[in-house]
């Protein structure tokens, strides 16, 4: 429930050394480096545009060819590989990479050459096949298509719409004899036909022959169609044969993998070294770096550079205006809900953290939610069995979420417990359908079946609602204590745990509110009295002080009344967490009918196997959208009704200068231990 403090660090250090400085920063990921310096007429800042935009190439092309290399030859990666983590590599590695680097940019290029030649020859083929239909009808004609005719006569070589006979034809035309038509082909759809004609009446007989819908073949050559549909045979085969050639080069790559994989991560490095480089001032023998560190770092980190460079080693307490980063530090239970906590916002400067507090209840509310021992062992052991199966090669990300959804499943099975929900009522079920039990049910509840006393599941979840909403006040109390702001822990916080617990006990106190609620409160008339004078001295303070910031009495009160109507927003976040008993029963009930249709289809020979089928199929999907529901609405409780009370956000989180890469990671061992 701590941030972790954070320094100011300046580094002054010989042009000389720029390289192997920033590279050690680089793996050692400590340091956000921000230019928090101005430039002068001695130091100021390299233009590295051009360098990054190579780099930048570079990465593109790699990715690139990795995804086209993936299409041709598939990786072989198993389900669980996303657990297996970036693989390592030393530094040796790493800089014995440099001789390697422009050969395997040219595989990168070449790789795309060649998915561009294989495109091409593709779009050639299927060019060429089009052509080829169109050239099949034609095959039985043996002059060219473009034949126009001799210096007596004129050709018309084309297609009439529809089947034509000779006869038809000739009909048509019989004015302008002598002519001679021929059939090529004929089709439900055109007749291919050739007509050769007088020159006296080319004009005449075009006219008519147009007026019957007549067109020219969409293709012209010098050769005669059969020639020219075995000239564009050759050529497919030659660009298949293409495809073929080109296809074998791209997956003879596949070897060079790793090759590409690398590339792009190399240049990524570079690329982030290069965007540091551009923010530090440099002078012609002297560069500065300017960022921030945590407290923690800054001694071995010194240790490190003083002991293998020529520089100076500076950290200052950070500046009432910077903009300082945010790093957390929780123990192993809350840190998995960090990201949950930078999905809404990092906590702004001044504000703590509210993860641990904030995970104790995320935790508890998923669990209740989903309420269902048998789904929580499932989720439990699926996240156990990664994390103790890839504990060596996990990286923190995916262990988080793992350790996350790990606790989720615990507070599932505890709450399911507590209900007496295994995968709703199935050892009932089973009992009753296969072995003849009456006497149900074979586990009880700890406490309570929620279906059959939903009211009573109601006024839990609410009253669950109270204390997280109270405890968000507690926690703006204890902010408003560590700024030091004691009169406002009264006014914003006293105020309001005196109105609201007051107000629950005059509710509880109404008789038709336990009854909709099925409880039965009995309180004294003296605890009602002082509930009622608590709940007025509270309001009207509320009234008074919450306006306090204005010096006109009258917008002061304004204020204060605006402000004890924020009432009305507590009772619409309490009644928000009916949510809980909506999810966890339908949860049950949608597992129950699950049981019961598969029992329906119990008896017979096969009848233990429908039943399997339909149970592992029915709670499997019962699982995934109910475990859905329950994560979106556990966060929804934490963001709007929680966080509400007391948290604004607004920090950045801690950046440092490191390795982000998609493939690889760097590990060395150090008197610091082992990097990675």
């Amino acid at each position: 429930m701590a941030l972790l403090p954070m320094q100011r660090i300046y580094i002054y250090a010989l042009k000389k050394d720029r390289k192997k400085i920033l590279e050690l920063l680089q793996r050692r990921g400590v340091v956000e480096v921000r230019s928090m310096l101005k430039e002068d007429k001695v130091f100021n800042k390299s233009d590295v545009s051009v360098v990054m935009q190579s780099l930048e190439k570079n990465i593109s092309i790699a990715a690139e060819s990795l995804d086209i290399l993936n299409t041709y030859v598939k990786e072989n990666k198993s389900m669980l590989s996303a657990l297996s983590g970036r693989q390592e590599l030393t530094v040796e590695d790493y800089d014995s990479f440099k001789v390697k680097y422009k050969p395997v940019v040219d595989k990168a290029k070449r790789i795309i050459e060649l998915s561009k030649i294989i495109a091409e020859n593709k779009a050639d083929v299927f060019r060429l096949q089009t052509q080829i239909e169109i050239l099949t009808p034609w095959v039985n004609l043996d002059i060219p298509l473009n034949f126009k005719g001799t210096k007596q006569t004129t050709g018309f070589i084309g297609t009439l719409p529809k089947p034509w006979t000779l006869e038809e034809i000739y009909e048509k035309l019989a004015d302008y004899m002598p002519l001679d038509v021929d059939i090529i082909s004929s089709t439900k759809e055109q007749t291919c036909v050739f007509v050769l004609c007088t020159n006296d009446n080319k004009d005449k007989v075009y006219e008519i022959l147009r007026g019957l819908e007549f067109t020219l073949p969409p293709l012209s050559s010098d050769k005669s169609p059969a020639e020219q549909l075995d000239l564009l045979k050759q050529q497919i085969d030659m660009a298949n044969s293409n495809i073929v050639v080109a296809t074998e080069e791209m997956e003879s790559y596949a070897m060079d993998r790793n090759e590409l994989k690398f590339l792009q991560d190399y240049d990524t490095m570079r690329l982030e070294k290069y965007e540091v480089i551009g923010t530090l001032l440099q002078s012609k023998n002297v560069f500065i770096i300017s960022g921030f560190i945590a407290e923690k770092d800054i001694k071995a980190i010194e240790e490190e550079l003083t002991s293998s460079f020529d520089l100076a080693f500076e950290t200052t307490e950070p500046r009432k205006r910077d903009d300082v980063p945010i790093l957390y530090k929780n123990n192993g239970f809350s840190e998995p809900l960090e990201g949950t906590v930078n999905s809404y916002s990092p906590p702004g400067r001044g504000e703590m953290d509210p993860t641990t507090v904030m995970s104790l209840f995320y935790y508890a509310l998923f669990g209740l939610m989903l309420s269902d021992a048998g789904y929580g062992f499932i989720i439990a052991a699926v996240c156990a069995f990664g994390l103790i199966k890839f504990k060596k090669t996990i990286e923190k990300p995916m262990k988080n979420t793992l350790k996350m959804y790990m606790f989720c499943g615990i507070a599932t099975i505890f709450w399911g417990i507590i209900f007496s929900s295994y995968f709703g009522d199935i050892f009932d079920v089973v009992g009753k359908t296969f072995f003849g039990v009456t006497d149900l049910p074979i586990i009880p509840p700890v406490w309570f079946y929620p279906v059959e006393k939903p009211m009573l599941m109601l006024t839990f979840s609410m009253a669950i609602g109270i204390v997280h909403l109270l405890t968000g006040l507690a926690m703006k109390g204890y902010q408003m204590a560590k700024q030091k702001e004691y009169m406002g822990i009264i006014y914003d916080v006293v105020f309001w745990y005196v109105l609201l617990l007051s107000g629950v006990v005059i509710l509880l106190s109404s008789e038709m509110v336990t009854n909709i609620l099925g409880i039965n409160v009995n309180l004294s008339d003296v605890v009602i009295d002082i509930a009622k004078i608590a709940a007025l001295v509270s309001a009207l303070g509320i009234i008074l002080t919450n306006g306090r910031e204005s010096k006109n009495p009258f917008k002061r009160i304004l204020k204060g009344l605006y402000a004890l109507y924020g009432i009305s927003g507590y009772l619409s976040d309490i009644l928000s967490y009916s949510r809980l008993l909506a999810l966890g029963l339908a949860t049950g009930i949608i597992g129950t009918v699950v049981n019961q249709m598969a029992a329906m289809t119990a008896g017979g020979a096969l009848g233990p196997i429908f039943f399997t089928i339909i149970v592992i199929i029915g709670h499997a999907l019962n699982l995934m959208i109910n475990a859905l529901g329950a994560y979106v609405h556990t966060n929804r409780l934490q963001y709007v009704e929680f966080f509400g009370k007391f948290y604004e956000g607004g920090g950045k989180v801690f950046k440092p200068f490191g390795i982000n890469t998609k493939y690889y990671r760097i590990k060395e061992s150090t008197k610091y231990g082992s990097i990675k």
